[in-house]
């Protein structure tokens, strides 16, 4: 009978096994190469999940709006068709249309034309397919402007709706 056996190894990198059998009648030599490979490296951790607040700023976008006047126009449309998209896919937030007017005019007047803006925001968001019950509107005329610089760059920046979410 011949004699057998086994021997276990763990190499920790890769390796050539030699053995030699030698009996009466001579002797053997096989050989058996070992081939490791890196084990693959551990899953990237996740990235952060952006939070509600984080998507709504990066997607929803303020309309803005020629002096003294509250039609939208052109690019107004653009912003709220973004800003209708997100609240669609969003449909447990609620939003606030503020109104704003640059610094010319009395305060009661960019009151009302806040108002008038906020308003027509609000009703083409409504045209998009979002329930006005999610909208509200307030006017802040002029008491919060945006930019402070008394030049037209600056005031078509305070001539807009501004949307924040509702708490």
């Amino acid at each position: 009978m011949s004699p057998e056996g086994s021997t276990k190894v763990s190499p920790s990198d890769s390796t050539t096994y030699v053995i030699t059998a030698t009996g009466p009648g001579g002797s053997a030599d096989a050989s058996a190469r070992v081939t490791l490979s890196a084990p693959p490296p551990p899953p990237a951790p996740e990235a952060p999940k952006p939070s509600l607040e984080e998507i709504f700023a990066r997607e929803v976008r303020d309309a803005y709006f020629d002096y003294d006047r509250a039609e939208i126009r052109a690019d107004a449309r653009e912003a709220l068709g973004k800003t209708a998209d997100f609240l669609k896919n969003y449909p447990q937030v609620k939003v606030t249309v503020e109104g704003h007017c640059d610094e010319r005019g009395s305060t009661e007047y960019n009151l009302a034309l806040g108002d008038r803006r906020a308003s027509a925001a609000k009703q083409y968001l409504v045209t998009l397919g979002v329930s006005a019950d999610r909208l509200g509107t307030v006017s802040f005329g002029k008491e919060k402007p945006f930019c402070n610089e008394h030049a037209e760059p600056c005031w078509q920046q305070n001539r807009r709706g501004h949307f924040v979410m509702a708490r």
